[in-house]
């Protein structure tokens, strides 16, 4: 039986020998490991799947790994993304930090370094992953209120409420249908109605522009206008 409690990670590399060794060393270091040969099956995993953080080759089959990198940060992804590559030199390391990497190893690697960035990154993301973004402010998961940014003003949120925004909030420019709301957010209703309601509870409160209606697909983040 898989340990859901245990921390994800996406591996991307074509090469078969050092795909096999990541997955068994990460494993062994506790995570929960999903693998990929090219960057199709991973711009796939990485799209359908959460991850606590994601490693990439660069130079990848079918979709080269600055690429994925980029089309996942495009669709809302803010897993940290580590780049394993050979292409090492500083240009190579600019480039794939301007693409939206947080940390660039080249290869070849020392595994305790390796092992070590893998952890910074998540405690990094860990720290932040507590609050989100939102229109106009930010949103505290743990005490459940938005913080107007202009004002310092406080706007408490009830559970669905705070459920309803942080979902959108973590995957912005992401569209979520009524269907997919429901099962998240509300998966004890019946009705995707209760979602239009909550919705309607959240412009309520925070402003008509924190949440986008996209006509027939759904809801996403607002973009503040």
């Amino acid at each position: 039986m898989i340990d859901t409690d245990l921390p994800r990670v996406l591996v991307v590399e074509d090469d078969p020998q050092l795909l096999a060794m990541l997955g068994g060393l990460l494993t062994e270091e506790g995570y929960q490991v999903d693998i990929a040969a090219d960057g199709q099956q991973g711009l796939h995993l990485g799209l359908t799947r959460e991850y606590d953080v994601m490693l990439f080759d660069r130079g990848l089959p079918a979709i080269d790994g600055l690429d994925l990198l980029t089309r996942l940060r495009v669709r809302g992804i803010v897993t940290p993304m580590l780049i394993l590559s050979a292409l090492a030199n500083p240009a190579d390391r600019v480039a794939g930090l301007d693409a939206g990497a947080e940390d660039y190893l080249g290869k070849p690697f020392d595994v305790a370094e390796l092992l070590a960035r893998l952890r910074a990154l998540r405690r990094r993301h860990l720290d932040v992953a507590r609050s989100l973004p939102v229109p106009k402010g930010r949103l505290e998961l743990d005490s459940r209120c938005v913080v107007v940014a202009d004002t310092a003003a406080v706007v408490r949120l009830s559970e669905r409420e705070c459920d309803l925004l942080a979902t959108l909030a973590s995957r912005p420019g992401v569209v979520f249908s009524r269907k997919q709301l429901l099962a998240i957010v509300f998966d004890d209703a019946e009705s995707p109605v209760v979602v239009d309601t909550y919705v309607h509870y959240l412009r309520r409160k925070l402003g008509r522009t924190v949440i986008d209606t996209v006509r027939g697909r759904g809801y996403e983040l607002g973009r503040g206008g």
